[in-house]
């Protein structure tokens, strides 16, 4: 059944308002062991002085979030400044050079920021991942890529090319690993696209420009090669209409999520109390949900915002960059593309599938860094990809095919619904595991499986359902308006 199926509006009302009352509930649950427990010694590392107006301390738990948004705001916003007026002033004298203003603003800013050692090492694996790509051998390009990866998340490579960056800061090994991780990813793609060419090869000049794009060379995204260059090479640089009113408007909306997750921070708790599993033991099952599930909408929003100031600054320069991604490791583009699609190929065969996932699964365990936890989130969430598939196939067997042939468009979404709700804890389950901990991630999972079994288990697995069917709605009005988008451009 398609994403068209209509439910009721006073039973999507009647979704809406139970979800609320949950949400509600549950925080009410989370606000009150964070007040309460506020001077707990397990607590104080997470918990520091927060705005003095609120009265309150707030919740620090978070390193990357505190430093960009405190310790190193001022720098962030002074080197992006500095790209945004070289930015406008070349695309206004000289358009055609902008790609070069853009790769030399950068190169700066790297030197300045990690210094000379970094910069050279950043350089080294570029030229010798350009030198890989003359062959335009793809599984070359892959075994070398790869290679270079593993030499920055394996010991003893990893330290060795540390040990050359002579700075000590913060953020430093954030940084270190950040662009070393997304340098190499963006060589793949300019040494996978160069395979691709027909005809002669891109030059180093172009992969050191596509590299060394300030807005992308920390954090990602990962624009690929071809779109990248397309893209940077225009001259003729014009803009949509409303763009720049939609631009200023996702820029506000960032900056109110940042104010909004600052002021949330002093009331919920939510990324300290999971560190003291022997105090949320004593969390009722619904406030032990509602954390979990808080600290996978946090991450959800924390990439969001991350990415979402960079595609801002980027659709300042022109470009077009991907959307903000759900997935934590940040690897989508590169995945899909290169890894999850081309192996996966519609995703419909099972054999193909499980082979896609797990090679998908394998580049992103090497990227974050292989460890336990690393693995278990991997293993879990490639036969959580799998499991979906698999379940969607045995219902398309008989009789269950043909039972759901003759139901109604709402209730075949109704009783996916159920299915998908289920599937969305095992998304939270899996994805807390790498947040927080395996220790919390098995008490929450014993507590609304098991000791919580049937109440707890029954009226979450329900809740979750109502989110559900919301989702599907939207996702079902955002696929109207698509369709009507497409046909008013045909027309």
């Amino acid at each position: 059944m398609g994403i068209k199926a209509v439910l009721p509006s006073y039973e999507l009302g009647f979704y809406a308002l139970i979800l609320t009352c949950a949400v509600v509930y549950s925080g009410n649950g989370i606000f009150d062991a964070s007040r309460d427990n506020v001077n707990r010694k397990a607590f104080r590392q997470g918990i520091k002085p927060g705005w003095h107006y609120f009265g309150r301390k707030m919740d620090a738990a978070d390193f990357e979030w505190a430093m960009w948004f405190t310790s190193f705001r001022n720098i962030i916003v002074f080197a992006l400044s500095g790209h945004i007026l070289f930015a406008k002033i070349c695309s206004m004298v000289a358009p055609q050079h902008r790609s070069v203003v853009y790769m030399l603003y950068g190169m700066l800013a790297v030197l300045g920021t990690m210094g000379r050692a970094y910069l050279m090492i950043v350089l080294s694996h570029c030229v010798v991942l350009y030198t890989v790509a003359l062959a335009k051998q793809r599984w070359l390009c892959f075994a070398a890529g790869l290679c270079s990866l593993a030499s920055f998340r394996l010991e003893p490579f990893s330290m060795w090319q540390n040990g050359f960056v002579t700075r000590t800061f913060d953020l430093q090994d954030v940084l270190f690993y950040g662009g070393s991780g997304f340098t190499i990813m963006r060589c793949m793609s300019f040494a996978l696209e160069n395979s691709e060419r027909k005809e002669g090869i891109y030059s180093i000049i172009d992969l050191l420009k596509y590299n060394f794009y300030l807005p992308f060379f920390f954090f990602g995204p990962i624009m690929t090669f071809d779109q990248f260059h397309s893209q940077v090479s225009t001259s003729e640089l014009r803009r949509k209409d409303n763009e720049m009113w939609n631009i200023r408007v996702h820029a506000l909306l960032h900056l109110g999520a940042i104010v909004a997750v600052d002021v949330f921070f002093h009331f919920f708790y939510i990324l300290t109390l999971p560190a003291d599993v022997k105090f949320v033991t004593r969390l009722s099952d619904w406030a032990l949900a509602g954390l979990a599930y808080s600290n996978l909408v946090y991450d959800w929003v924390k990439a969001a915002v991350m990415f979402g100031i960079i595609n801002t600054i980027a659709r300042l320069d022109h470009l077009d960059p991907p959307q903000p991604p759900k997935c934590i490791t940040m690897l989508y583009v590169f995945a899909e593309t290169y890894v999850y699609d081309h192996l996966g190929e519609n995703h419909n065969d099972v054999v193909k599938e499980l082979r896609a996932t797990i090679c998908t699964f394998a580049v992103t365990t090497l990227w974050l860094g292989p460890c336990e936890i690393v693995y278990i989130w991997s293993v879990c969430n490639c036969f959580g990809l799998n499991f979906e598939l698999w379940v969607q196939k045995f219902f398309q067997m008989e009789p269950f095919g043909s039972m759901e042939a003759n139901m109604s468009e709402p209730m075949s979404r109704r009783i996916r619904g159920i299915f998908g709700a289920a599937n969305f804890w095992a998304i939270v389950l899996y994805n807390v595991l790498a947040l927080n901990s395996l220790d919390f991630t098995l008490l929450v999972a014993k507590r609304i499986l098991l000791t919580g079994f049937p109440l707890s288990t029954l009226s979450i697995w329900f809740i979750t359902y109502c989110g559900v069917q919301l989702i599907k709605e939207r996702e079902r009005l955002l696929a109207i308006e698509e369709e009507k988008r497409d046909k008013e451009k045909a027309a």
